[in-house]
């Protein structure tokens, strides 16, 4: 069986960083499967006029975050790891301290307890200091700490080139082949 990966949408802005991921994931022909929060599927449908169906379209299952008996909330399940695109600080607050209290949060903590990926791309400015405890908390359980900040030496032209951008990166650092003609060659 194949192993799939966990993709996580909180109610954090960033939503258009998670639809360009989860559609380079299906380019890769990388299954993928969604748990998303009820805050997340509203900040998706605000910022990118996705709803629920649409999301389904993109990946091989989507998850609500009432589902406590799903696969995900399992070490069992072949998961080959977890991204939480956008974390939202709350998010990040409960896998920082073990409580668990819906789907998408069980997964997390299923990841830490398993050893697998859990990558959380926090979304948040600026950070206060319990945001910066929670980061460094969750690293030390394993999670990797990814912002979701821009970059400009690849000189993006568009909104879309940078989410893009951000998406490819994500993808290859998850272990991902992708191409990526935009690296930093030096100045």
């Amino acid at each position: 069986m194949e192993k799939r990966l966990l993709v996580g949408i909180t109610g954090a802005s960033g939503a258009p960083y998670a639809v360009a991921f989860l559609r380079l994931l299906r380019e890769l022909s990388q299954p993928a499967e969604v748990i998303v929060t009820d805050p997340g599927l509203s900040v998706l449908e605000h910022e990118t006029g996705l709803t629920l169906a649409d999301l389904e379209e993109l990946c091989a299952r989507v998850f609500r975050e009432g589902e406590l008996s799903a696969p995900p909330a399992s070490g069992s399940a072949p998961y080959r790891g977890m991204v939480v695109l956008p974390c939202s600080m709350g998010t990040l607050s409960a896998v920082a301290r073990g409580s668990a209290r819906n789907l998408l949060q069980r997964a997390a903590d299923v990841m830490l307890k398993e050893r697998r990926p859990l990558v959380l791309v926090v979304r948040e400015t600026p950070f206060n200091l319990i945001h910066l405890r929670n980061m460094l908390a969750a690293a030390e359980a394993g999670a990797v700490i990814y912002p979701a900040m821009p970059a400009f030496y690849h000189r993006p032209r568009t909104l879309e080139d940078m989410v893009d951008f951000f998406a490819r990166r994500l993808a290859e650092f998850l272990g991902f082949p992708v191409e990526n003609p935009r690296r930093w060659k030096g100045l």
